[in-house]
């Protein structure tokens, strides 16, 4: 019955994905257990978990798995009342925080994906794709946050702040195997003090994986999808 009440987390060292359900927990100061997932060899435990997309990350709550790294943070904030508010009770501020949630996992990481796997012209595309929406995201936190910026500390870290991290959190990564400086504190004042203030929080420092593991990582992944793009 004890093993029933555990929470665990199945995930992968580098995913954004994994790593904002696993700031969630943190932060909430909820236990728990990580079990690292091979994705070439997926264990027979994540496809019994996640017979539909097969990916990490799953949450298993008593003996029950919860998928889709947003679908589990709203049901861990719903579930354990302790720690801060991850979305505000308030039906339309909610209802702006998951918009601007989705708007950062589905466009600004696609965005930094395809600059880290392009290059030329293609790469300067993709920058300027990414900067026309940094620019709407700078505009969008200004107008929700009280203040004309996002708040944030170690008693008041919301949805938003736990999606941004995880994508621009390791900025220094990227523009190092990049060569590329797209977080710029005169172009983006509101977002990159934000980001600096996320990234300063000690919840995210504990987690925050080694900068050369993730350098390594990243040129890996361009490397690849380069030879991918060249190959006849």
């Amino acid at each position: 019955m004890e093993e029933q009440k555990k929470v665990v987390l199945h995930g992968m060292w580098i995913s954004p994905y994994v790593k904002r359900v696993e700031l969630a927990l943190k932060v909430k100061n909820i236990p728990f257990e990580y079990v690292e997932e091979d994705l070439v060899n997926k264990s027979e435990l994540l496809l019994k978990y996640n017979p539909v997309h097969k990916k990490v990350p799953v949450l298993v709550h008593n003996g029950n798995p919860i998928c889709e790294s947003l679908v589990i943070i709203e049901y861990i904030d719903e579930t354990w009342k302790n720690g801060p508010k991850l979305l505000p009770e308030d039906p339309y501020k909610r209802a702006q925080v998951r918009f601007w949630s989705k708007f950062m996992q589905d466009q600004l990481f696609e965005a930094a994906l395809a600059l880290l796997k392009t290059e030329g012209e293609a790469q300067e595309r993709a920058l300027k794709d990414m900067y026309e929406k940094l620019c709407l995201l700078e505009k969008g936190m200004k107008e929700y946050c009280p203040g004309g910026k996002p708040e944030v500390d170690d008693k008041n870290v919301g949805l938003l702040d736990i999606i941004f991290c995880t994508v621009f959190g390791a900025y220094k990564s990227y523009e190092e195997v990049l060569g590329v400086k797209f977080l710029d504190a005169d172009k983006f004042p509101v977002l990159f003090s934000w980001l600096m203030a996320v990234v300063d929080l000690q919840v995210v420092k504990e987690g925050a994986p080694p900068h050369e593991k993730v350098v390594q990582f990243l040129q890996f992944i361009r490397q690849s999808a380069l030879r991918s793009a060249a190959a006849p």
